[in-house]
């Protein structure tokens, strides 16, 4: 699943293709996503201008003078700036055609992904509203991070999972912070000190920095929305390195399922 960098990725690569154009039609080839592309779709943004290409959590957000189109790439979706006339493969399910000629495409081999519209505040819609900080930003802080896991009991990288508690951390990305901060996954969240919370932030925010400087991660169908393929993975210091050897002091990776999910630790460097 594209994650946070991935998204990030991709609203930077769209952005100056989009912003202060003019959305011709949208071509909708399937809308059977995960949920049904809203039939009014192309009357409602069809001649309007696009403002802004943002992101919150892992939805993109293209803002018009009318409302946004809400987008969400799922499992397995991408978008790509192409010609318009360029014919479209056979998961290529919606295209937002440009005035002048090119087109924003929609590609989801797994049907996944959604786009709606809301002519509200974007931020105050159903999927997002409740969503917690944005990681990269000053409201996920190193106070904050201690007060929100205070008497928690669950596993402090599932904490990180938590849209709810902190947005589009991803499982990849939560692993490699918490190496980087010494913290093991299995660790309960509410017995974190101050300071490794503070630790915690800062590798947090190191890591996904990292991550979107070097374009997201190579996963499945995923590449950037210039066609280039992420590096981060490539240079990963424990996720999907099980029994490989620690980069800093050799012991073995070893492997967790936490909430059946995977989660990467050296037993040495992290307590």
């Amino acid at each position: 699943m594209p994650e946070l960098p991935e998204v990030e990725t991709t609203c930077r690569g769209i952005a100056p293709h989009l912003i202060g154009r003019r959305v011709a039609r949208v071509v909708v080839r399937n809308p059977r996503l995960r949920w049904r592309v809203p039939t009014s779709l192309g009357r409602e943004i069809s001649g309007r201008i696009i403002g802004s290409v943002t992101r919150r959590a892992k939805y993109i957000l293209i803002a018009t003078d009318a409302g946004t189109a809400i987008l969400h790439l799922g499992m397995s979706g991408s978008l790509r700036i192409v010609a318009a006339a360029r014919p479209p493969g056979k998961w290529d399910h919606v295209d937002f055609v440009l005035a002048g000629g090119d087109c924003l495409r929609l590609r989801d081999p797994r049907r996944f992904g959604s786009i709606l519209w809301t002519r509200q505040d974007p931020l105050a819609h159903k999927l997002l509203a409740d969503i917690g900080p944005e990681p990269l930003t000053r409201e996920f802080s190193r106070d904050y991070l201690y007060d929100v896991t205070r008497g928690r009991s669950r596993a402090i990288r599932d904490t990180l999972l938590d849209a709810h508690i902190v947005a589009g951390v991803g499982n990849i990305y939560a692993n490699e912070a918490l190496f980087r901060a010494g913290v093991r996954p299995t660790r309960a969240a509410g017995r974190l000190t101050f300071d490794e919370c503070k630790r915690l932030v800062a590798a947090i925010r190191a890591t996904l920095n990292r991550a979107i400087r070097s374009g997201g991660s190579t996963l499945r169908d995923y590449h950037a929305a210039d066609g280039e393929a992420g590096y981060f993975q490539l240079t990963a210091r424990v996720y999907g390195r099980n029994a490989d050897p620690c980069r800093v002091c050799r012991t073995p990776i070893r492997l967790v399922r936490l909430g059946q999910r995977s989660a990467f630790y050296c037993p040495k460097c992290q307590v």
